[in-house]
């Protein structure tokens, strides 16, 4: 009496399509990620020491040092900024606000902007900064 053998089957499982996939949708969230730069707005923000740096750049506000005003890269007019705000934030739950302002603008024009920023109803006014290197001690010679 004869028996039959049975066959072993091993599975392979190929790889090669789920590196294809994982690398093609690496490139895809690497391309569509945006930088968030401002080229056109040439700004010397103040430098602090103590500060802690902020990521929210959603929402922001530039007074470069000539006085121009830009919301989210849009030059608006001082005098439309409470209208601008309100309507830019109604929908939103976070009503915060990132003020970007040169270093050489007037103390006025900032307390201005933060005034209309209130009126306009929001919470919290960010003020970015750069923070300073540190200095290292120099020793006497």
């Amino acid at each position: 009496m004869r028996f039959r053998e049975k066959r072993i089957t091993k599975s392979i499982i190929n790889l090669t399509p789920m590196v294809d996939m994982l690398f093609l949708i690496l490139l895809f969230f690497l391309v569509t990620s945006s930088f968030i730069e401002q080229p056109n707005i040439k700004l010397e923000l103040p430098s602090t020491k103590y500060a802690s740096t902020s990521k929210l750049e959603e929402r922001v506000l530039t007074i470069s040092q000539d006085g121009k005003f830009f919301f989210q890269n849009k030059p608006v007019e001082r005098n439309n900024l409470v209208s601008i705000l309100k309507n830019a934030f109604s929908k939103q739950d976070d009503k915060t606000l990132v003020l970007r302002a040169d270093k050489n603008v007037p103390y006025g024009v900032v307390i201005d902007v933060m005034d209309a920023a209130k009126g306009a109803g929001l919470r919290r006014i960010l003020a970015p900064t750069v923070l300073e290197p540190e200095k290292k001690p120099q020793l006497l010679q």
